[in-house]
């Protein structure tokens, strides 16, 4: 059999070696070496290959408008929410729409090949919905892009936002969402999972609620999400998103809670960028550290995958499309460092997060979408180490990026002429990393 393209020699995140042939666009083989030919060859030996990395949870309308108006001083959930309000009618299609595909370019150089993007439905126009959908357009031949009918300013408490949040599912955005902690009371936040979730098992859809992203311990919405995924069938299609309010519950309570999330199969996305800037600024000190309860999370069986949700925006003022930057604050954040928790961390920005958006055609697998990344790194906790390069970027068996490996100059007497900081792994470390 002869291959399109030939990925040669890479290191499977598992530590296979390994070649991958591809056929259109498709993983037609994966063998320790396949003896045939090829039109194109990428000799990626010693170098790490990984399924395309995956962000569950964006804000692509707002990305890279840092500034406009103006900075948020406080920064804070709600000075970011007030300044969006203060954007939003500044706002047209094109900037929307340009920002969005520079973004996405952003993310194909960093192999991000999947995102999920919550879009504000508030304003009555409509206007960020219809420029992401051309975006979503745009970029289908290298990027799967979701789009999530966001009431940013409560689907209660706007006064159009519920209206709006149908018309935008009607227009073809492909996930309902929500913000339950937003909303004038608890009760009114209770009903809107409620009504959205009904709306969700109506229509055939995944559900994604900013939820309890708050340091209230009082603010406990997952436990109605959980409910009414269990009532109305939703098992495998409902997200919380956030859940920093965890961080502050009573024990006794989240050992109730836990089991109920796990029980609804419902998934949670924390965002440690986002969050450990945002959250605890009302704190002195002891400091809360903004993160719900992850490893807690991971030992009930939830499925958990780390998110982006913000680049240089009103609300986070850095960022690079690396979900590596994202899995390796998670880390340190959740205190998973242990390699068998390192690698977790990985498997939460690439196979985790895909399984939460219900990609099924992603994954290292024969058959599955020749979508994949060539890192300079040998293994998984490497990656999360460097944040390396991304030397090659397949998307649907094209290459799409390609980075030269980059290596210092030195000029010390007695040493190397050159260094980079690979650095092999024990064989204590690789022998403890079990994803089984």
């Amino acid at each position: 059999m002869d291959f399109d393209l030939i990925v040669r020699g890479g290191t499977l995140p598992d530590g296979r070696i390994a070649d991958i042939g591809i056929i259109g666009e498709t993983i037609a083989a994966i063998e320790p070496e396949l003896n045939a030919g090829a039109g194109t060859a990428i000799d990626a030996h010693g170098n790490l290959i990984s399924p395309p990395f995956v962000d569950p949870h964006f804000h692509m309308d707002a990305t890279l408008s840092l500034g406009i108006p103006r900075i948020n001083v406080s920064g804070t959930l709600l000075e970011g929410i007030s300044l969006w309000g203060e954007l939003k009618p500044l706002l047209t299609h094109e900037a929307v729409r340009d920002r969005a595909l520079a973004y996405c370019d952003w993310a194909v150089s960093m192999g991000l090949l999947a995102i999920r993007s919550h879009v504000d439905v508030c304003d009555t126009r409509l206007l960020a919905v219809e420029a992401l959908l051309d975006v979503k357009k745009t970029v289908a031949p290298y990027i799967d892009l979701q789009l999530v009918a966001f009431p940013q300013d409560g689907f209660y408490r706007s006064p159009t936002a519920r209206d709006n949040t149908i018309r935008a599912l009607d227009m073809g955005v492909d996930i309902v969402g929500g913000i339950p902690h937003f909303e004038r009371t608890v009760a009114d936040g209770t009903r809107s999972v409620t009504e959205l979730s009904e709306i969700a098992a109506e229509r055939g859809l995944m559900v994604d609620l900013h939820c309890d992203e708050t340091d209230d311990p009082l603010s406990r919405h997952i436990e109605q999400l959980a409910y009414e995924t269990q009532r109305l069938g939703l098992q495998g299609r409902v997200a919380g998103s956030h859940l920093t309010s965890m961080h502050s519950m009573d024990n006794y309570y989240v050992s109730k809670l836990l089991p109920l999330i796990s029980e609804a199969g419902v998934s949670a996305i924390p965002n440690p960028l986002i969050n450990i800037m945002l959250q605890g600024r009302h704190d002195t000190f002891p400091k809360r550290r903004g993160l719900t309860r992850v490893k807690e999370m991971l030992a009930h069986g939830i499925r958990v995958g780390w998110g982006q949700d913000c680049v240089l925006d009103p609300w986070y003022s850095l960022g690079t499309a690396d979900m590596l930057d994202v899995a390796f604050m998670g880390l340190h954040v959740a205190q998973m460092s242990s390699p068998v928790d390192m690698a977790r961390c990985f498997d939460m920005v690439t196979s985790v997060n895909a399984a939460i958006m219900g990609l099924d055609h992603l994954g290292l697998a024969v058959g599955k979408r020749a979508s994949l990344v060539v890192l300079d790194a040998g293994d998984p906790v490497e990656a999360l180490r460097l944040r390396p390069e991304r030397l090659c970027v397949i998307a649907r068996g094209k290459v799409v990026a390609e980075r030269a490996r980059q290596e210092t100059r030195l000029s010390v007497a007695g040493r190397p002429a050159t260094v980079n900081r690979r650095h092999p792994p024990s064989q204590n470390s690789i022998a403890q990393i079990d994803r089984s």
